[in-house]
């Protein structure tokens, strides 16, 4: 064992009960772990300290309420440790049996190998990629800060909690937190506390092999307050917390010194504590360490259990106290109760009499008709509340009237995140999370990568995101390829749980909005930097189609004999072109694909009706990858898209020399026309 640890202000095999409810939460951790054959067990065993003065002396909540609106937010960032949290839910009172922590990894548990919010009660967030806990903590504390401002007057506070982490060395070193920690120093959160836990152990083994830097005086560079301690030391630990909540301008950073897998006679700080069981003999002897009975597994003595039930049940009384302070203000303070209430619900009333209306013919990007959509919507629905990720004037994601969030003006509703795509996505996230905010974010669609680990998380937990993609293909010109996105459509596409909208003209990217507000998950709407046409709605498909993912826009007389897929800014082209052979004799349909993943919803007749499988040529047209058009097409059919990087030109040109244009279409329709059908279906 590290001759450190003879430095613990207390044994760890005292009897005293607070370092036995210590031990239970290592125990508890050592042998879910040992059972499974798989996990983490290090963290858990050197932050459990850091962990228990945490719940005893400062989290404010309520096992018999998770979800109460004004509780302090517990992030585990360093997921991996997850069986310290889940010790912690089952010893304070939370539905999370001790069989659930029996089956620790095992399929259908309440424990899954790294926190999922949703599926176990009190996990707030889903972590796992180191970073990410952090970054949306960050998104947490903005809409604790945000919704303060608006909702809290003098001796009357609603929104009063704070966002606590417990971060590791991984998480320090992953991009997406230094992003998130830059911004939350900029905008002074100071409701936001991170303890970052620091073992120095990482799977390659200690943590200088890759990562040396003085982690205080990058924070304090970023505007933190930040404190060091003994990790091990309880007392040390509560006086820092203490000093952190007492700090109002500054978000706090507590650099924790620990130990891994503490009292572990051959694995204490070593990285073969990090992610693989202590091995049976190991567990054993650590537990002779702590003064701890051998068998059985999973043992927690009586008055251990007593003294945790009571740390569950110490804030009981401040949230009934809170819940009769929001009956008051709903009683005497109405139009801050219905602002409450608006910003808490589920109900989306928009006014049709001021919806955006357009001209058949007038030419309007979809980014501009977005930003008219967002003009039309922030005044109906207060919650709404979003930025760029310094692209706004392109994004068309601020709203005129309203002011910027920023520490001076909390309230303000446009949001500047800086150049931060992914620390962007990871506080909405958090904001999502926090509750009474519906969030929005924009960047280029090629910086959709940057942040795609973020969206991927909230698609995984399911939550009301809206992405604004913008820039969405060659056409935006002479910035060239490095900022014409070829591949990201079908990589958004192929996201789970994630609504891709590449709207067809101003009327489709109002209803992508629509729809977006309405639906639980996220939701990515793809925009153009060119005009369009807003099209001819008489004698095309109705735009209400987007609700449907897909519609037919055109349909010649008679029987089809050809059937066009387009989605976005292609669908004009498509239109015009399909216009031309039905003159020249020829019937070909237009069908317009605003999004996949909404037709894919549709039952199976309709899908046929729009798809007719019985018609064997098939094209679709879209200006980028064709992947994933083949559901449409089949195999055998002819997918008009990019096939390699575009270059810089404008847009005309590009269209021209890509093949793009009504002309290159209908040369292409003809050719498949004139070849003999094939005997290929597609599928519905």
């Amino acid at each position: 064992m590290n001759a450190d640890s003879s430095s613990l202000p207390v044994a760890l095999d005292s009897p005293g009960l607070e370092q036995r409810a210590v031990n239970a939460v290592r125990v508890l951790a050592m042998d879910a772990v040992q059972r499974a054959e798989s996990g983490h067990p290090g963290l858990p065993m050197g932050a459990a300290d850091l962990a228990y003065v945490l719940w005893s002396k400062e989290l404010r909540f309520d096992p018999e309420d998770p979800s109460w609106p004004d509780r302090d937010r517990f992030v585990l960032s360093a997921g991996h440790g997850c069986m310290l949290l889940y010790a912690l839910l089952h010893l304070t009172g939370y539905d999370l049996p001790l069989e659930e922590l029996e089956r620790f990894r095992q399929w259908e548990s309440r424990t899954p190998g790294h926190p999922e919010y949703g599926h176990t009660p009190g996990v707030e967030t889903t972590t796992g990629p180191l970073g990410q806990g952090f970054a949306t903590a960050v998104g947490m504390a903005m809409a604790e800060r945000h919704l303060a401002a608006r909702l809290n007057r003098a001796n009357s506070e609603l929104v009063a909690h704070r966002t606590f982490v417990l971060a590791s060395d991984g998480d320090l070193m992953e991009g997406v937190q230094s992003e998130a920690a830059s911004l939350a120093g900029h905008l002074g959160l100071g409701k936001l506390i991170v303890v970052y836990d620091d073992n120095r152990i990482t799977i390659d083994g200690p943590a200088p092999l890759a990562f040396s830097e003085d982690v205080t005086a990058r924070y304090r560079a970023y505007g933190w307050h930040t404190l060091d301690v003994n990790g091990h030391d309880r007392p040390a630990i509560a006086r820092a917390l203490a000093a952190a909540a007492a700090e109002p301008a500054r978000p706090s950073l507590i650099r924790a010194r620990t130990h891994i897998a503490l009292g572990s006679p051959h694995k204490q700080d070593s990285e073969s504590a990090h992610g693989a069981p202590l091995g049976p003999e190991e567990v054993a002897a650590t537990k002779a360490v702590y003064g701890w009975p051998e068998q059985p597994p999973f043992f927690v003595p009586e008055d251990v259990r007593a003294h945790f039930l009571e740390i569950g049940r110490r804030h009981r009384r401040e949230r009934e106290a809170w819940e009769t302070r929001l009956d008051r203000v709903r009683r005497e303070d109405p139009e801050r109760g219905a602002l409450w209430d608006a910003l808490h619900g589920d109900r989306i009333e928009l006014d049709p009499a001021s919806r955006p209306r357009y001209e058949p013919g007038e030419k309007l990007a979809t980014r501009k008709a977005s930003g008219k959509a967002l003009e039309w919507l922030s005044p109906q629905l207060p919650g709404l509340w979003g930025g760029s990720a310094d692209l706004a004037p392109s994004n068309m994601t601020y709203v005129p009237g309203e002011k910027a969030f920023s520490a001076a003006e909390p309230a303000g509703r446009n949001l500047h995140f800086g150049v931060r795509e992914h620390a962007m996505a990871a506080a909405l996230n958090g904001m999502a999370l926090h509750g009474g905010v519906i969030p929005y974010g924009g960047t280029f669609l090629i910086f959709s990568d940057y942040l795609r680990p973020s969206l991927r998380l909230s698609a995984l937990m399911g939550i009301r995101v809206i992405y604004v993609f913008t820039h969405d293909s060659i056409f935006l010109g002479e910035d060239g390829p490095t900022h014409q996105p070829i591949a990201n459509l079908a990589s958004l596409r192929a996201i789970p749980g994630l609504t891709v909208f590449r709207p067809a003209d101003a009327e489709e990217t109002t209803q992508a909005w629509e729809h977006a507000l309405r639906r639980e998950g996220p939701t990515a709407i793809v925009l153009t930097r060119q005009g369009l046409p807003v099209l001819d709605r008489e004698g095309l498909g109705i735009a209400e189609g987007v609700d449907r993912g897909a519609y037919v826009a055109l349909e010649p007389e008679g029987d089809p004999e050809l059937v066009l897929f387009a989605s976005g800014s292609e669908v004009w082209v498509a239109v015009e072109a399909v216009r031309v052979l039905i003159r020249e004799g020829r019937r070909p349909r237009v069908v317009a694909v605003p999004s996949f993943e909404c037709f894919e919803q549709q039952d199976e007749a309709y899908r046929n009706r729009v798809l007719a499988p019985s018609i064997p040529r098939r094209m679709a047209l879209e200006a980028a990858s064709p992947f994933g058009w083949e559901r449409f097409t089949g195999l055998g059919g002819t997918i008009l898209g990019m096939r390699r990087f575009g270059a810089s030109a404008p847009a005309g040109d590009l269209a021209r020399a890509f093949g793009f244009t009504p002309e290159a279409v209908t040369d292409a329709m003809r050719r498949a026309l004139e070849d003999p059908a094939p005997e290929h279906r597609a599928g519905s």
